[in-house]
């Protein structure tokens, strides 16, 4: 079994890095990751560890997985101390953030966007470099709404903030967490502290996603400078579907709509 034997290459001091595919079948290594690999450490008084253990593993919508090869379950593992949550939304945050997970001293899980595989294209350095975890990117500068966001759907969130400014005039700042846990609080928190308004978005189901937490800390730190309620725009809680998966995601229209709300309340 592939995830007993990740761990045991890994605690004597060797690096590991196993794939799962897809994320959709990575809950048999649950108990190993979360019961095992995350507190190692922890449960030795640090002596051992599993720091040299990546697991990569497909995640989210590719159009046609449905039930089965669609689901985006990465705030089971945000909840989890001891584990570092990572997600890129390209080739080159890929390649940058996959090199800092494997140089990291604690587990990591690396989730990789499937639909990218086949959408995305980019120029990626050939040299040797990393994206450090736990900080977010800046990919828009804006004054009026911050738009959060991790993965694929980023893409969605500047397509949005394109629309939102063309068509309402509304300048969005966009933000790629890249990492979940740790996520990146100060530099969310000082772009609403700016803009006063907040929407998130991902795919995972909007109970207890991480869209949640973020925005459970933002409307604690950041209270007195809201203009308005957080929004957040996520997938539904059922299933994922298949015949219905346009109507399942959070595409720009549900986020324009978002907007919309935030800026008229």
């Amino acid at each position: 079994m592939r995830k007993y034997t990740a761990g045991s290459v890994v605690s004597p001091g060797s690096t590991a890095i196993a794939e799962v595919q897809f994320a959709d079948y990575i809950y048999p290594a649950f108990d190993q990751l979360v019961n095992e690999a995350a507190k190692y450490r922890y449960r030795s008084g640090n002596q051992f560890n599993c720091g040299a253990l990546t697991v990569r593993t497909p995640y989210g919508a590719v159009g046609h997985g449905a039930l089965y090869h669609s689901q985006s379950p990465e705030a089971y593992f945000a909840h989890t101390a001891g584990l570092k949550v990572v997600i890129p939304r390209g080739p080159i945050q890929a390649k940058g953030l996959l090199l800092s997970c494997i140089r990291d001293k604690n587990p990591c899980i690396f989730f990789e966007p499937k639909i990218l595989y086949r959408s995305a294209v980019e120029e990626v350095p050939n040299g040797d470099y990393e994206i450090p975890l736990g900080k977010a990117e800046i990919l828009r500068q804006g004054t009026d709404v911050t738009l959060v966001g991790y993965g694929t759907q980023i893409h969605v969130l500047k397509e949005v903030a394109d629309m939102a400014q063309e068509k309402l005039g509304v300048s969005c700042e966009v933000i790629d967490l890249q990492t979940i846990s740790p996520w990146d609080a100060e530099t969310v928190c000082n772009s609403v502290t700016k803009t006063g308004r907040l929407l998130v978005s991902h795919e995972a189901p909007i109970t207890n996603g991480f869209a949640a937490e973020i925005a459970s800390y933002v409307q604690k730190e950041c209270f007195l400078n809201l203009e308005a309620p957080v929004e957040r725009v996520c997938g539904w809680d059922t299933p994922f579907p298949h015949s219905l998966e346009p109507f399942y995601m959070p595409n720009k229209w549900r986020c324009f709509d978002a907007i919309k709300r935030l800026m008229s309340f």
